[in-house]
């Protein structure tokens, strides 16, 4: 079943048949794996005949790109919010580790997709999503930066650090599920503190 976060991800502006294959191909991807999904089972999850999907996408690899980027640029958005949120370093990776996290927790089924199918992308659409998660690391790059700058956080070296606080929010996407005890608010606050600690944040600016 597609989690409320990636339903939201393609509003009206797409025609209701291509919405339907992208979001059967999450699914279908997420359940079976991208090379043991085949463009019938998307289709007739869908409620199509395999030859309707072809007027929309012209591969299976089409629609993981299109997945992929959307994804990708989602995430890119929600972390430039958190830069453009105030000059205090501390509350901008509070405010970006909670909502990344969050996001992850939400949108758990195509978080998976586009983090661990990447390898199957063709080459020409890899590029276009590696540039989009080096914006990614970038924007929380400058962050730590901000805050290394101005002596509120310690850390040996930041682009290691950067990367690790993606990491922890990507990894909420391969075992989060609706199941879980924490919701996705909750999971982000609980992890926006644990980024702080990890960047050595003063301890009166983590919170309880």
């Amino acid at each position: 079943m597609t989690d409320p976060a990636t339903a939201e991800l393609w509003p009206g502006e797409r025609t209701e048949a291509a919405r339907r294959l992208l979001l059967a191909a999450v699914d279908s991807f997420a359940r079976r794996g991208y090379h043991a999904t085949t463009t019938r089972d998307i289709a007739t999850a869908a409620g199509m005949s395999p030859a309707a999907l072809y007027i929309h996408y012209p591969s299976k690899a089409a629609l993981l790109a299109e997945i992929s980027r959307t994804g990708h640029r989602a995430t890119l958005e929600l972390v430039e919010r958190a830069e453009a949120a105030g000059s205090d370093p501390v509350e901008r990776m509070r405010a970006l580790a909670e909502s990344f996290t969050a996001w992850h927790a939400r949108g758990h089924t195509v978080g998976r997709i586009v983090n661990h199918e990447l390898h199957a992308l063709p080459e020409e659409d890899f590029a276009a999503v590696a540039d989009l998660r080096i914006r990614i690391e970038e924007t929380v790059l400058r962050i730590i930066a901000d805050g290394v700058a101005q002596g509120l956080f310690r850390v040996p070296d930041q682009r290691t650090a950067a990367r690790a606080v993606t990491s922890l929010g990507i990894d909420v996407s391969r075992w989060y599920t609706e199941r879980s005890s924490e919701s996705p608010e909750e999971l982000g606050r609980r992890y926006g503190q644990l980024v702080l600690r990890m960047l050595g944040a003063p301890a009166g600016r983590v919170g309880d």
